[in-house]
């Protein structure tokens, strides 16, 4: 009932199947209807959306094999999925390996391994640190973790190890075992031992090429078993190797099917004959032999056998084979190819013969040193013997073939052992073996169309290996079950034991086989009989083919196997004539019969190899030469291999195994291309299947009772939930599972069936599913009630606003209402209003044209009258004038005639004026004196009228008065009339010479005219002259703003490229320091190793070799491995050391010394070559950065002032045309009006000269502008082409030039040479003559353009120029040299300043110094001055350099004889000192001479009272006695516990005691003592530090004394950039005798190894937290449920004693932290190292994730997005935010960010490439291939979504590396860190041991 109610629960609608398919094995389907019990089909619908009816089997009514939940799909482990079946299993590995590239997959304890027939990077050094000391479980599979598995296990359980790897040929068996390897010799631990695995890997281009050929399948097929076994010493480090090999197939040699080929060194040989070397050998081609020409396939595609044959021989060389072997064996391989073309022909029907003069057989016979003769015999005859007589019998030509076939097979046979023998002992050590894991690389199981005695054999090993496997299985289910208490079933499982009885028990194959071999006349057919009688009735595994009598069928454990009998015979003989191999032996050639001698000393097919240290033999090599052992040759081919498959049983079954399965996915080597049919039936050969079977027949899904009740807990009630989590699942279960047969409670397990685990994902899934309906339920029932509260709260205020809106209506009409009334209130009062005025208006009208028509009637009648008036008297008027007219014309015509007279007169003297000479150059002199003349001449005429005029009224007035007197007179008159008459004909003449002269006036006004008029047309050309000159002008200043902002721009422009190009190579110069402090950090690193392993050798030899008694000789190649610091006599027991290690020098590996002892030179010369290039590299970095400010400052200065001049100059410029447009207006303006811009004037000549010079300067300013733009241009392509070259050294062309010119002087010169050098050419002509130029101001419109085109006016204003400039460069030129003097006043003023500042310093510190010192320190001084002026002088005059010379040595004499004299005086008062010591002494005071330095007593001998004052003045000084200095070394630092001195004392006290002692030392100038103290030092905290180098407070407290050590060395150096910080106190405590620059950067290297010792510590601390803490741990709990697992279990992320927290890293780094900061580590370090530790955790944490597909999941990207922000908290607390720990993070911060973001449409993958530039594009591919959901709610990511991705970031350029390197230490620099503690204030506790220090 209840399993039909669990299928009625399972089979329902929807449900998914796996139902069979011809095509794609397994194909999957829906369930569209409900399954009920008692259906006979199923209503299914498959993918493709097709609906059929699937029938079930009427007998077994079995139903079809239900599909995994896809949050099972794509696990690690087969086993851990639900249902384990065949379509389960294969649809798992199609997933992993198409969809998440995948290879590896674990089935159990199998490792399943695909061929991708591509290269994938996951097997770099990274991955194998990865890997390392990880769980199994805990990883992703890989063979690394195979391998991992396997040294763990062997080191733990003291037991050896295998790795089976198996697998059809081409499935990658060869390359999983050498990887295998690669991991075994890096995990190691040595790289001495890495040449082992270079050595086995270098037999593999060998093997291949003996053992290896071209098969349909494989193009480099092995032909052959092998078995490596990887030797381990007792601290697992490898120390060599074995081989064994098996069942090589020999037959290939004489026969090859289609599309095959023969193994791979004979068609290399035949590519390489035309080499001069192989011309002995006498090849050709490859289709000249038969040998190799029989398969019709000699090329492989792709493969260059010339180069192939190259790295064979390569390799040989490196194995140890030298080149005669190498020829001997190419030369036995060359005569087996020439032995196949040995034709043999039928002479009759029993006998053959071959022709004589074969050119083959004669090659062979010169190749392998034998007689053409005797092989002619022996290949034709062979010796019968009897028991009495021997016979020669002739064989048949098909016998004579086969037997020459057999010995070409025997002999190749015999080389490929060889060969094997001689790479194992290349591969054999002396060291003995501890233990070892064994890498078998067999052929797996094999089928053909054709299966002959070869296949039979490797079908027979795989049977035994299965069987095998099977027991394992079996063990590890039994001992897993047991383990957990549970009750024991035996379980089905399949055992081959009857299929293998077949094939090896009495009379089975083998043996029938045999027995039939030792028939005289025994034959494949009747074998074929026997087999028949025996097996076919009693055996159900052994059948007969229907359609043949010469073939059987084996049902072997993974198919069926047709085998055809044909050659079983001959192939187990194997049988070669005698007297062949007889011949052989007697060869000449003697590797030929090294070959056959090896016959003579194998006695056994398992005998022992002597000389190999006990090992078993590789190959089966029967004994020929002893009559007694003929038996043993004669073993069959069957027999031998059945005995050596019995060894590997026994081997393997003494170890414990570990299995590899390779996978061929496809035929056709396509790249990750699946083909089901081929990938199952490989899956059921190799036994994966069989193990999926054996799981699950048992309990094969197993769950902790924790990580049960976490991952369902969702299906318990609260009341269900206990205290006791056992006791709560099984409640749980028991309600849940009512059938107790599914399941089974261990004592830490739940063990359940298979499928039970799909069904309880099922509840858990409906359970979800239905809380989900709930919250979706809730959650819209929210949304539903939101927005309808926000429809009823709009429909309110809509209502609201509509009413609102309707009273604003009402109230609108109304008051438009109420308007209404007004206005028409309004309007008609004004219409009223309008009409009264209207009438109004009208009326008055009316009355106003009445009364005006009134008052004009009176107006005109008064009019009237007023005009008669006036008529009256202006005709009375008008008659009183015509009579006054009359009158007067008389008395004019009087007048004119008389003055007619006098004007002839005048005329004639005018005309004679005018005809004189002055007269004509007064008219010559211009118009304007012309026009003035007769203007005052027209004057005087007025003014001549007028008086007549006057005169003619007064004439009038006094005839009146006079009529009757002149009547009177009228008489008289008339006697005077002929007078009268006379002189009326003279006025007439006076009246045409007026006329006359009127005509010239009006003449004149007319030239006057036209002067105006012309002035008028030159004013208005001027005008428009001038316009268009501001016109050009205003573009000029336009063009020269455009200059003015693109020189702007540009500059601005480089100097951003410049500031640009000096960041950039600023961080470039950062980066190869960084880079090159790296390479020198890691060589100590190496250095020091080095030393440790040197140290541990002769340890260990002293340890070896201690009880060895004999004389000691010491080995003149040793050397001593010590620092380059370190002295031999510093320590008797360093001494005694060397001398113990001189004794067992002899015993060592003397090739290993002196390869470590090289090792270290060249290390060591590294390191100082690094060492300098660094420094070098630090200055040039320095030198060029200040280079480049200096000269980046100074172009920009000089450009600036060049741009600033060329500014200037051009304003002056324009505002010097401006002026002269001003005086050209003004001038014009002026004289306008007076004439004065005639041609010829002065104001002409003054607008004709400026427009020249604006015209001339116009020219010049076009030609500057076009130089400019020239340049403008020449700098952009400058710009442009040296952008990519030297960007910061050369930024442009135009920069470089300006910056050549030193100062402004120059830059001015420059600019006027330029300007000369446009201007000059253009004015060199001959000037104009005075007549062309007189002509030209004449004409009457003359060409303004023309008429300075010589430049002559130009001229006088060039030299003006030409003298201003040159006075200019004059007075520059004196200001320079000027300035030049005054800088060097100055500077000598400032050396003297100096000077004399330093002889103050000098006398103030002698002063202070003691007598003798202050002596040496003066003679010092002295002697260093004296060599400064010698060098002076020497560099200024030689001559007198040589007298200074004399003069100085002179002085030296004397100053040596005055040294001597003062230590005569010193000893003699040393005396006196002792002297009165003594005394001293006696009075009492022994208390005071204890206290007193010898120093301080010298200088007062005689007045000892004062010596306990100058006391109390210490000087920060420690003295020592020279026997005290171990003592002080073993107190201070050996004996030291820091945690003591750290919390009770000063941090950095040890470094201080040790510098004041130091000090002491250079205070009493003794080398030899500083020397040794510094050696002692150094050598000790090395010593400290590899003995407690495990211990991080130990670490740090020495990390902190040797930088603080450093730092006073740099404090108290002297050196200007140090003393700086310090005190005028400190500044005395200056080392005053010694420079220890090499012992700082000595100290810094030992700094920089204490810092990677500390990193390494904390690393060791740090690594097991960090997965846990990180990842595993659930921070937030609930977020994540446990995935079912499988076999291979992983940590659990639930928290357990012992399990490591994010809270217990965050412990440890408070730990790590509070430690340095009580150390008194400087800030600086201490941030670099949070920095290192935030990037080990980073970088730990992402490899994992790179590498569990477990832990890619939504929930723990969120896991790691807390955890790491609980990080940056604790940066932030401890105030390290700016130590750039948190950048460290960002890798891992951002494939967090990608487990969490969306990723489905093209946004999404835009979104992704621009958030993770932290990782690489392998990262971010990886992460979204191990992507998998937790639940059945999330997705997995697309691979169309991942190929959009890689499409997207394939243009990145960046490494392909997987994994970040954790082993990565950034470099550490020291920043100085000044003290300041006094020296003189230090107290030096009891608690040290130190009284013998004495302050000073």
């Amino acid at each position: 009932m209840n399993m039909n109610r669990e299928l009625e629960y399972m089979f329902v609608q929807c449900a998914r199947v796996w139902i069979p398919d011809a095509e794609e094995v397994w194909k999957s389907a829906e369930l569209t209807k409900d399954f009920k019990n008692g259906d006979a089909s199923l209503q299914l619908m498959l993918e493709d959306g097709t609906s059929i009816e699937h029938k079930l089997d009427p007998k077994t009514k079995n139903l079809p094999y239900l599909r995994n939940p896809d949050i099972l799909v794509g696990e690690n482990d087969l086993t851990a999925l639900s249902y384990l079946h065949e379509p389960a299993v294969l649809h798992n590995l199609k997933v992993r390996f198409i969809d998440s590239k995948l290879i590896y997959t674990y089935c159990g304890i199998v490792l399943v391994a695909i061929n991708p027939y591509e290269t994938l990077g996951i097997y770099g050094t990274d991955i194998i640190n990865a890997y390392s000391g990880q769980n199994m479980g805990d990883m992703d599979p890989h063979i690394f973790a195979v391998a991992e598995e396997a040294y763990k296990q062997m080191a733990r359980d003291e037991r050896n190890q295998s790795i089976i790897v198996s697998g059809e040929s081409g499935a990658g068996k060869t390359v999983s075992a050498k990887y295998a390897m690669r991991y075994f010799a890096t995990v190691s631990g040595s790289t001495s031992e890495a040449n082992v695995e270079q050595k086995v890997l270098a037999s593999n281009p060998i093997m291949e090429a003996i053992g290896n050929a071209k098969t349909t399948r494989n193009d480099n097929s092995s032909r052959f078993g092998k078995y490596i076994e990887i030797g381990f010493d007792t601290r697992y480090r490898i120390i060599g190797a074995n081989m064994r090999t098996y069942l090589l197939e020999k037959s290939r040699v004489v026969f090859q099917a289609d599309e095959e080929r023969n193994y791979h060194i004979f068609y290399q040989l035949c590519a390489s004959s035309h080499l001069p070397e192989f011309k002995t050998l006498k090849l050709s081609s490859a289709n000249d032999f038969l040998y190799t020409r029989q398969g019709r396939s000699p090329v492989i595609q792709g493969v260059d056998d010339t180069k192939e044959l190259s790295t064979t021989r390569n390799a040989f060389t490196l194995l140890g084979i030298n080149e005669s072997y190498q020829m001997g064996l190419f030369q036995v391989l060359a005569a087996i190819l020439h032995l196949g073309n040995v034709e043999i022909k039928d002479k009759d029907s029993d006998s053959s013969l071959i022709p004589p003069n074969n050119r083959h057989l004669t090659a062979f016979c010169e190749l392998v040193g034998v007689t053409y003769q005797d092989m002619t015999q022996w290949l034709c005859h062979r010796k019968l013997k009897t028991a009495t007589e021997t016979y020669v019998k002739t064989l048949p030509c098909l016998q004579a073939t086969n037997a020459r076939d057999a010995l070409a097979k025997h002999i190749y046979a015999k080389l490929f052992n060889w060969i094997v023998e001689h790479v194992n002992k290349a591969l054999i050590t002396n060291i003995k073996q501890h233990s070892f894991i064994g890498v078998l690389d067999i052929y797996g199981f094999e089928t053909f169309e054709i299966n002959s005695f070869e296949q039979f054999c490797i079908n027979y090993a795989n049977e035994k290996l299965q069987q095998q496997f099977n027991m394992h299985v079996f063990k590890l289910e039994q001992e897993e079950y047991m383990k957990e208490q549970i009750p024991w079933t035996l379980i089905d499982f399949y055992d081959n034991q009857p299929c293998i009885n077949l094939i090896e028990a009495k009379m089975g194959i083998l043996d029938l086989l045999d027995e039939e071999c030792k028939m005289p006349k025994g034959s494949d057919d009747s074998w074929a009989q026997k087999l028949y009688n025996t097996h076919l009735k009693t055996c159900s595994l052994f059948e007969k083919p229907r359609m043949s009598n010469r073939a059987f069928i084996i049902q072997h454990f993974a198919d069926k196997v047709e085998y055809q009998c044909e050659g079983f015979l001959e192939k187990n003989k194997d049988t070669v004539n005698e007297d062949q191999i007889n011949v052989l032996k007697a060869s000449k050639f003697d590797l030929l019969v090294e070959l056959f001698q090896d016959e003579e000393k194998a006695t056994s097919p398992t005998g022992q190899v002597p000389g190999t240290g006990g090992r078993t033999r590789l190959s089966i090599k029967p004994d020929k030469g002893r009559d007694k052992s003929s038996k043993e040759h004669k073993k069959t081919v069957g027999c031998q291999f059945r005995n050596s498959l019995q060894m590997l049983m026994d081997t393997l079954n003494a170890t414990t195994p570990h299995y590899v399965r390779c996978i061929k996915p496809n035929d056709f080597k396509l790249a990750f291309s699946f083909d089901p049919k081929r990938a199952v039936q490989q899956l059921r050969a190799c036994g994966v299947l069989e193990t999926i079977r054996i799981s699950a027949a048992g309990f094969p899904s197993r769950w902790t009772y924790q990580e049960f009740f976490s991952r369902y807990r969702v299906l318990m009630k609260q009341k269900d939930v206990l205290s006791d989590k056992k006791l709560t699942c099984r409640n749980v279960l028991e309600k849940l599972v009512e059938d107790q047969d599914k399941y089974q409670f261990g004592k830490t397990k739940i063990f359940f069936r298979a499928g039970q685990v799909a069904y309880l994902e099922k509840l858990r899934a409906d359970k979800l599913r239905v809380a989900c309906i709930r919250i979706q339920k809730t959650i819209r029932c929210w949304l539903a009630r939101k927005k309808y509260l926000r429809k009823r709260s709009a429909a309110i205020t809509i209502q609201r606003f509509t009413r609102g809106y309707q009273a604003r209506c009402l109230a609108k009409f109304m008051r438009r209402t109420q308007a209404a009334t007004i206005i028409q209130k309004y309007q008609r009062m004004y219409m009223e209003r309008k009409r009264y005025k209207q009438k109004q208006a009208a009326a008055l009208v009316m009355q106003t044209i009445l009364r005006a028509y009134m008052a004009r009637q009176k107006y005109q009648g008064l009019v009237r009258e007023h005009n008669a008036v006036i008529i009256q008297k202006r005709v009375r008027g008008w008659l009183a004038r015509c009579w006054y007219k009359r009158c007067l014309v008389s008395l004019v015509y009087l007048q004119c005639c008389f003055r007619r007279m006098k004007a002839r007169r005048e005329l004639k003297k005018l005309k004679i004026e005018a005809r004189s000479v002055e007269h004509f150059k007064k008219l010559n002199k211009g118009m304007e004196n012309k026009i003035m003349q007769l203007q005052r001449r027209i004057d005087e005429q007025s003014k001549d009228n007028r008086s007549i005029n006057e005169k003619l009224v007064s004439l009038e007035t006094s005839s009146t008065a006079e009529r009757e007197r002149m009547r009177g007179e009228l008489s008289r008159l008339r006697g005077v009339e002929e007078d009268a008459k006379n002189k009326g004909n003279q006025v007439t003449s006076l009246l045409e010479q007026l006329e006359k002269l009127r005509k010239e006036l009006s003449s004149t006004q007319k030239e006057k005219k036209t002067i105006e008029d012309w002035a008028q047309t030159y004013r208005d050309e001027m005008e428009k002259m001038v316009s268009e000159l501001k016109d050009q002008n205003c573009s000029l200043k336009k063009e020269k703003d455009d200059l003015n902002r693109l020189i702007q721009e540009q500059s601005q422009q480089m100097t951003e490229k410049m500031a640009r190009a000096i960041v950039e190579k600023t961080q470039q110069l950062e980066t190869d320091l960084n880079e090159e402090r790296s390479r020198y950090q890691n060589l100590l690193t190496e250095h020091r190793r080095l030393e440790e392993k040197y140290d541990d050798l002769k340890e260990a030899m002293v340890s070896s070799n201690v009880s060895k008694p004999g004389h000691r000789r010491t080995d003149s190649t040793h050397s001593s491995n010590e620092s380059e610091y370190t002295y031999n006599s510093e320590y008797a027991e360093l001494e005694e050391g060397s001398r113990a290690a001189e004794d067992v020098t002899r015993g060592m590996d003397t090739s290993l010394t002196l390869k470590l002892q090289k090792r270290l030179t060249e290390l060591e010369q590294e390191k100082q070559s690094l060492r300098n290039e660094l420094e070098n590299r630090e200055d040039q970095f320095q030198r060029a950065r200040a280079r480049d400010d200096v000269e980046f400052k100074k172009a920009r200065g000089a450009e600036l002032e060049y741009e600033s001049l060329k500014r200037q100059e051009l304003e002056s410029e324009n505002k010097k045309l401006k002026h002269d447009l001003v005086e050209i207006r003004r001038s014009l303006l002026g004289n306008a009006a007076t004439g004065a811009g005639a041609p010829g004037s002065p104001a002409y000549k003054v607008v004709l000269e400026q427009l020249n010079a604006s015209c001339e300067e116009l020219e010049v300013r076009k030609e500057e502008v076009l130089i400019l733009r020239s340049q403008l241009v020449s700098q952009k392509e400058a710009m442009h082409h040296k952008d990519e070259k030297e960007t910061m050294t050369e930024p442009s062309a135009y920069v470089e030039d300006v910056s050549k010119l030193k100062d402004a002087g120059e830059l001015k010169q420059a600019y006027i040479g330029l300007k000369d050098t446009n201007r000059s050419p253009r004015f060199m002509r001959k000037p104009l003559e005075v007549s062309d130029l007189l002509s030209r101001l004449r004409s009457a419109a003359p060409d303004f353009h023309k008429l300075n085109e010589d430049g002559e006016l130009w001229l006088v204003n060039q030299g003006l120029k030409e003298t201003i400039r040159l006075l200019e460069h004059q007075l520059q030129t004196q200001r320079r040299g000027y300035d030049s003097e005054v800088e060097s006043l100055r500077g000598e003023l400032q050396n003297v300043k100096e000077e004399n500042n330093r002889q103050q310093q000098l006398l103030a510190q002698n002063l202070q110094l003691p007598p003798e010192a202050r002596i040496e320190a003066s003679l010092q001084h002295e002697i260093t001055r004296l060599t400064n002026e010698n060098l002076e002088l020497l560099a200024e005059d030689p001559t007198a350099s040589r007298e200074a010379r004399v003069i100085i040595l002179r002085r030296m004499v004397d100053l040596m004889e005055q040294l001597e004299k003062q230590d005569r005086t010193i000893r003699k008062l040393k005396k006196q000192l002792k002297v009165y010591s003594k005394r001293i002494g006696e009075m009492g005071a022994g208390q005071t001479e204890g206290q007193t330095s010898p120093g301080q007593m010298v200088d007062e001998p005689i007045h000892p009272v004062n010596i306990p004052r100058r006391e109390k003045d210490f000087q920060g000084m420690l003295e020592y006695k020279k026997e005290d200095e171990l003592k002080l070394v073993k107190n201070l630092i050996l004996e030291l516990k820091p945690r003591g001195v750290a919390v009770n004392l000063i941090p950095g006290l040890p470094a201080y005691i040790l510098f004041m002692c130091l000090r002491h030392a250079d205070y009493v100038n003794d080398d030899q003592k500083v020397r040794t103290l510094l050696t002692s030092t150094i050598n000790s905290i090395k010593k400290i530090l590899k003995k407690r180098g495990d211990d991080f407070e130990t670490v740090s407290f020495w990390l902190s004394n040797t930088c603080r050590f450093l730092h006073c060395l740099k404090q108290y150096s002297g050196d200007e950039a140090f003393i700086k910080h310090n005190t005028q106190r400190q500044n005395e405590h200056i080392l005053s005798n010694f420079d220890l620059a090499e012992y700082r950067q000595v100290i810094s290297d030992l700094a920089i190894q204490i810092y990677q010792q500390l990193i390494k510590c904390m690393e060791n601390i740090l690594q097991p937290m960090i997965v846990s803490g990180m990842l595993e741990h659930e921070t937030i709990q609930g977020v994540s449920g446990v995935k079912p697992t499988g076999l291979r279990k992983r940590t659990s992320s639930i928290v357990d004693e012992g399990t490591y927290t994010l809270d217990s890293i965050l412990r440890q780094l408070s730990a790590f932290h509070s430690t340095m900061c009580q150390h008194g580590t400087d800030p600086e370090l201490i941030k670099q190292v949070v920095k290192q530790q935030f990037y080990i955790i980073g970088a730990v944490t992402l490899n994992n994730l790179l590498l569990r597909k477990d832990m890619c999941s939504w929930s723990k990207g969120m896991q790691i997005r807390y955890n790491v922000s609980q990080l940056e908290e604790w940066l932030r607390d401890k105030g390290l935010m700016t130590c750039g720990a948190k950048e460290t993070l960002e890798p891992l911060i951002q494939a967090a960010q990608l487990l969490q973001v969306k990723k489905k449409t093209d946004e999404d993958a835009e979104a992704i490439c621009s958030m993770c530039l932290a990782l690489t594009t392998a990262q971010i591919v990886k992460v979204l291939n191990l992507y998998t959901p937790v639940n059945e709610f999330e997705e997995r990511v697309s691979v169309a979504f991942i190929r959009t991705i890689q499409t997207r970031l394939r243009d990145r350029c960046e490494s392909p590396q997987l994994l970040m390197d954790t082993k990565m230490i950034y470099p550490v620099t020291f920043p100085f860190n000044p003290s300041s503690l006094a020296l003189e204030t230090i107290q030096i506790p009891s608690s040290l041991n130190l009284s013998f220090l004495t302050r000073v």
